[in-house]
């Protein structure tokens, strides 16, 4: 779960000196969001978001303001410009939570990743919610169970240790803090078949001993503990 794993590489740079009519040129025709601004050694010196384009540019509704004969205004604006010096960068060894982290405490919609001061990719809102979708596996594949368990160790490893004496197969094992009960944490777990079991006699199988929150079963999503 490490940076290096889920970054966007070959990532499209701005000089310095790039024109930011240009720019938005770009991420028109790429869809992307994002620009790392490299000075003339390559190095990272700043990033222009979408929306520091869109800010850069007149509003189509009023006059004014805009391209006149290519002589200033807007053709005489560089990524230098509009640019946010010194962005957060982050190490393409680092986790993928630490990105999550600071995506949300700073709400932006990239870090450039940065190794010994080389320009490596960029790490995305996009790219971490592709990891999230990995981890917790296709919508529609499956059941996925969540349970409530003690955040010590033991009750993972003894309910894992259930599931496989059911002779059941498990895809993936997603555990994370549980924000409404301190001291546990929430563990989701998929699994591809149930065997010849129904997923009711499952249900009441592990409820005897885990506590089952929901199922979620051929995209139906069953509570069986008030949130």
């Amino acid at each position: 779960m490490l940076v290096r794993d889920w970054m966007t590489v070959n990532v499209i740079t701005l000089g310095v000196n790039y024109s930011v009519l240009d720019a938005a040129k770009i991420l028109r025709g790429k869809n992307i969001r994002q620009f790392p601004v490299v000075d003339n050694d390559g190095n990272l010196v700043g990033i222009v978001s979408d929306r520091d384009i869109r800010d850069a540019m007149p509003s189509k509704f009023i006059p004014g303001d805009a391209v006149d004969g290519k002589k200033g205004g807007l053709y005489t604006l560089t990524a230098g410009d509009i640019m946010t010096l010194d962005p957060i960068t982050v190490t393409s060894d680092a986790p993928i939570n630490e990105v999550a982290e600071l995506l949300v405490r700073h709400k932006i919609g990239g870090l450039p990743v940065v190794d010994g001061g080389e320009l490596r990719g960029i790490i995305t809102q996009a790219d971490v919610m592709r990891f999230l979708c990995a981890a917790a596996g296709p919508m529609r594949s499956g059941t996925q169970f969540a349970f409530r368990l003690q955040a010590r160790p033991g009750p993972l490893a003894e309910l894992l240790t259930d599931i496989r004496d059911l002779g059941l197969c498990y895809s993936s094992v997603f555990a994370a803090t549980d924000l409404n009960c301190p001291g546990h944490r929430r563990v989701y777990i998929r699994l591809e078949r149930t065997g010849d079991r129904s997923v009711e006699d499952l249900v009441e199988i592990l409820q005897r001993k885990h506590t089952l929150l929901y199922y979620v079963n051929e995209g139906i999503t069953v509570d069986l503990v008030r949130p």
